[in-house]
């Protein structure tokens, strides 16, 4: 599974050749959440909820490129790092 970001002590990963919807993981410590990139939506899982905003955050800022990014998994390629939340 592929590290796309770190920011925070935030990790975001994308599998390759993962389920739809179009999704990223993010682990903080011991907690994890899958994200839908499209609507923001918690698919599952928790993070405390300061990490969540974080993640949202970031998510709005940097969409078009991890829905290339995903494009690329499911192909099977590798992937771009994506920039941090600043």
């Amino acid at each position: 599974m592929p590290r796309i970001s770190e920011f925070y002590g935030i990790f975001i990963y994308m599998y390759f050749h993962d389920h739809f919807p179009a999704h990223f993981h993010a682990i903080y410590g011991e907690y994890e959440i899958l994200v839908e990139i499209e609507t923001g939506e918690i698919l599952k899982g928790a993070v405390p909820r300061r990490a969540e905003r974080l993640v949202l955050e970031w998510l709005e800022i940097h969409r078009a490129e991890l829905l290339k990014d995903w494009s690329l998994a499911r192909d099977g390629l590798p992937l771009e790092p994506i920039a941090p939340l600043e």
